[in-house]
């Protein structure tokens, strides 16, 4: 069974066609299409055409200037971070000096939770999500044992109602109100990594805040998905990795956010390094810290320049589009996709476990396939129809029509595809 609407979807991409030229879309491994339908940028973004000479340029500076180029050439490396930080602040609705990009993400957590997870008697929970990456888990659980604490009592993991995929902002807020004098920090993803859910970011921070707590947010699925304001929303920290939504190459390099509230306050505390002193008295070689009153101050080993000029390439193409325009087209786009999967699910053993309300989700859809073998699902629809997607095992795909670069045609041969891959049953 071939879907209909192919047509439709065409005339779509030619009326809001996004900006897939501005991108390498990897070809197709199987199927009837030249190009892949790729759907697993929540993974890992395509690579932007202008990251190559971005790249080449700063092994050209190595090549020529070596040690040099710290300090000379079109774009010194001892200041190359910085040219990062303004339009990162700028996605996340951020001041500058609350904003820094360095390490990888779980990385950021731990250093951001050694200044933010303060335990006392009585005070001593973790609150996170079930449904947590596992990292997250991991991360809050040996912070936890730092401070000679049991993980067991002191990480509390927030579950969906029964019979629910998802959780209820209104639930992460009535137990804080009940539970929260016990709550040291909040720390919960922006967008859920397997269901796509996008908590109520501002709310929850509120509440956290009233009972107590400081809250902090993992932004992995969240950056470059959704419209962002951490300052206005008074997050105390946050931290985000760039090679999914940002496009800026696998592994590449995280950013941080501490509210300006926590700049320079005595009673913050922090690991530190070189690179974490003040700019201006740091080649001094002082064996006592100066940090400056920033974000930067977080910041302990020199940033590598190679890893940060992709970075440059893709955080440019998001100033330029600006992010109310690919929110908008998003909204869209998983719409589509989401009347599309209505089509077929109802005769087949597969549901999207995402929430249907836009403003709870970003572009990310979940689907369960009901009998498993979601990895074999994966592989099926990558060979022999060239949609790529991602599972999560035993039964989870995940379609993330990304604005920036994702079409409607791409939605359209993801949900043909799953129509002809998963056996259905006669409608009633």
């Amino acid at each position: 069974m071939t879907i209909p609407g192919e047509e439709t979807a065409r005339r779509l991409d030619e009326d809001d066609s996004g900006h897939r030229d501005l991108f390498h879309v990897p070809p197709a491994e199987g199927g009837r299409y030249a190009e892949a339908a790729y759907l697993v940028g929540n993974s890992l973004g395509l690579q932007p055409r202008g990251a190559r000479a971005d790249l080449l340029a700063e092994l050209d500076a190595w090549a020529t200037r070596a040690v040099t180029g710290h300090f000379s050439g079109p774009r010194p490396w001892v200041p190359y971070y910085r040219l990062l930080t303004a339009p990162s602040a700028r996605l996340v609705g951020a001041l500058p000096v609350e904003t820094v990009v360095m390490n990888s993400l779980t990385v950021n957590l731990h250093l951001l939770m050694v200044s933010f997870y303060r335990p006392t008697p009585g005070r001593d929970r973790i609150l996170i999500e079930d449904g947590a990456f596992p990292s997250d888990s991991y991360a809050v659980r040996s912070q936890a044992r730092h401070h000679g604490l049991d993980p067991d009592e002191v990480v509390v993991r927030l579950r969906p109602r029964p019979g629910e995929e998802t959780l209820r902002t209104e639930d992460v807020v009535d137990h804080l109100a009940r539970e929260g004098h016990r709550v040291a920090l909040v720390l919960l993803g922006g967008v859920n990594y397997l269901t796509g859910e996008l908590l109520d970011i501002p709310a929850i921070t509120e509440a956290g805040h009233r009972a107590g707590a400081l809250v902090g947010w993992d932004l992995a699925h969240a950056v470059g998905n959704v419209p962002l304001a951490l300052h206005d929303w008074d997050v105390d920290f946050a931290a985000w990795c760039t090679y999914k939504y940002l496009n800026s190459g696998p592994g590449s390099l995280a950013g941080a956010f501490v509210h300006e509230r926590h700049l320079g306050d005595p009673a913050v505390s922090r690991f530190e390094g070189w690179w974490g002193t003040d700019e201006a008295t740091r080649f001094e070689m002082a064996p006592v810290s100066r940090p400056p009153a920033t974000a930067d101050a977080w910041v302990i080993s020199n940033p590598p320049v190679l890893a940060m000029a992709p970075m440059r390439t893709s955080l440019a193409i998001f100033d330029e589009v600006g992010m109310s325009a690919l929110r908008a087209r998003s909204l869209r786009l998983t719409s589509y996709l989401e009347q599309l999967l209505d089509t077929i699910t109802p005769t087949r053993p597969i549901s999207v476990i995402t929430p249907r309300d836009p403003a709870r989700r970003g572009c990310q859809l979940s689907v369960r396939v009901g009998r498993g073998g979601a990895a074999e699902l994966t592989k099926r629809l990558a060979h022999e129809y060239g949609v790529l997607v991602d599972d999560r095992e035993p039964d989870i795909i995940r379609l993330a029509p990304v604005p920036l670069y994702s079409s409607y045609h791409d939605c359209w041969r993801a949900a043909d595809a799953l129509a002809h891959l998963v056996e259905g049953t006669t409608a009633a």
